[in-house]
């Protein structure tokens, strides 16, 4: 039968029409005391591998009717030895087709779970494969916190050889995981990460970004755990936190004493002309307030510089700065009701600047437009980059009801400031250290700033100007 059912249709059909017909010929030929009419079973079989119900039932009925015309019985017996012939064929073949389906269903069945589990072998394989060659640790553990499986990456990140963290507590290691809370007491199931502290195994701390999920297994409720350990980049944020707080604190002090040598420098005037006078010649007090004014003078006049630029330019990709700067814009626009119109082409050259410092004003920027949209009825901020021969210039626009007088823009302390009047003003101080500039746009309607940008040297023949790709994407949030 396995054989058989490998057969083409077309052979199968063949060899039971050869077989019919040698039946057939013999049941004609020669004279048996029986009838043959039984073996036309065989055919029935063959045809039952390849046919339905109703065309098997014609079949049985042919081969009947051969057995009928060919082998004649007495006519008391025809009839009745019809009805069994007949009955034994359409039973033969219609058992051969339910048994060859059944049996295709089996081999089919068995396949498709021949395939699955080459598949699901490959899957574990490449499974396996990343997690063994993943730089990022991967753990699971029991309910308990018990290490069940770490990768070699988990090895190297908390401190122990490879192979001796199973079976251990995660809590050592990371007290956070520790304290998830197990799917034998809760039902929810958590898909979500966290930044927390890690203790490798000889001490030392670390920080760590850690992605983890809860799921349920037959042997119990498990974790599954990412980990990346991102003390570097914590390194690196707290300094560059830090030169940025010192660059803002040497432009502030540098303001202030600007402030302090004007005072100074109109009491020294005064000091001077009332000395002229002899009117309070030989008063303590007076020389005191001279002595004061000298020394305040003194401590004014100490040139603080407006820059963090070291000797080398520095060139960034503008480009990633406004993309990183649309990933936190488009969240704060959507729930401040604001329509942001991005136009910036899609590529930008490198400009001199530091990014941490560009990505701050134009924040600084963004922010002070939506402290001024907020009494305005349909709220609209535009940020526009082009590109000019040497300056590349990034464009910041709102709606709002505009600046009343725009001399005192980047005035130091002013009078009615929402903070201490210094956002613009350190914002230009940022931008003239790398031999950029921010500027009002008294034309816009609104409220409009442009950051003027030194654009690099190398890129300048490179870049096509913003009307040949710009892409305006405006967007209502």
């Amino acid at each position: 039968m396995r054989a058989i059912l490998q057969w083409r249709p077309r052979n199968v059909l063949l060899a039971a029409a050869a077989l019919i017909t040698v039946i057939a010929i013999t049941d004609w030929k020669i004279v048996f005391e029986a009838t043959l009419g039984f073996l036309y079973m065989f055919p029935l079989v063959l045809l039952g591998t390849i046919w339905g119900w109703w065309q098997l039932l014609l079949a049985a009925a042919f081969c009947t009717f051969l057995s009928d015309r060919l082998d004649p019985f007495p006519m008391d017996m025809q009839i009745p030895r019809d009805i069994l012939i007949y009955t034994t064929l359409a039973t033969s073949g219609l058992l051969s087709r339910a048994v060859s389906r059944g049996y295709r269903r089996e081999m089919d069945s068995l396949a498709r779970a021949n395939a699955e589990m080459v598949a699901r072998r490959a899957a574990e394989e490449q499974l396996a494969f990343v997690i063994e060659s993943s730089p990022a640790a991967i753990v699971t553990t029991t309910a308990d916190g018990e290490i069940v499986m770490a990768n070699p990456a988990a090895h190297r990140l908390l401190g122990v050889p490879e192979g001796s963290l199973s079976g251990r507590g995660i809590r050592r290691y990371v007290p956070a995981l520790g304290s998830v809370t197990s799917l034998q007491d809760t039902d929810r199931v958590f898909r979500t990460q966290m930044q927390t502290r890690g203790q490798r195994d000889n001490g030392e701390v670390f920080m760590a970004d850690v992605l983890f999920s809860t799921y349920t297994t037959a042997a119990g409720p498990r974790l599954a755990a990412l980990l990346v350990d991102v003390s570097d980049n914590l390194r690196e944020r707290e300094e560059i936190s830090l030169q940025q707080l010192l660059a803002g604190s040497r432009i502030l002090v540098a303001a202030v004493s600007h402030e302090v040598r004007n005072v100074c420098g109109a009491i020294g005037v005064m000091h001077e002309n009332l000395a002229r006078q002899h009117i309070l010649d030989g008063n303590k007090d007076f020389e005191a307030l001279g002595s004061l004014v000298e020394t305040l003078a003194k401590i004014a006049s100490l040139e603080l510089k407006q820059s963090t630029r070291v000797s080398e330019p520095e060139y960034i990709d503008l480009g990633e700065v406004l993309a990183d700067l649309r990933i936190v814009l488009e969240p704060c626009c959507e729930e401040s009701g604001i329509e942001l119109a991005w136009e910036v082409p899609n590529v930008l050259p490198r400009v001199q600047a530091d990014r941490h410092s560009l990505f701050q004003v134009m924040l600084n920027l963004v922010k002070n437009s939506q402290r001024a949209l907020e009494s305005v009825a349909e709220k609209r901020i535009s940020i526009r980059a082009s590109t000019g021969e040497e300056n590349v210039f990034v464009q910041v626009s709102d709606n709002g009801p505009g600046i009343p007088d725009p001399r005192k823009l980047f005035q130091p302390l002013q009078k009615g400031a929402d903070a201490t009047g210094l956002g613009l003003y350190l914002s230009r101080a940022f931008m003239r250290s790398y031999r950029g500039d921010l500027r009002y746009d008294p034309s816009h309607q609104g409220c409009s700033f442009v950051i003027e940008l030194t654009r690099c040297a190398e890129t300048a023949d490179e870049i096509l100007p913003l009307s040949e790709h710009a892409a305006s994407t405006p967007a209502r949030y």
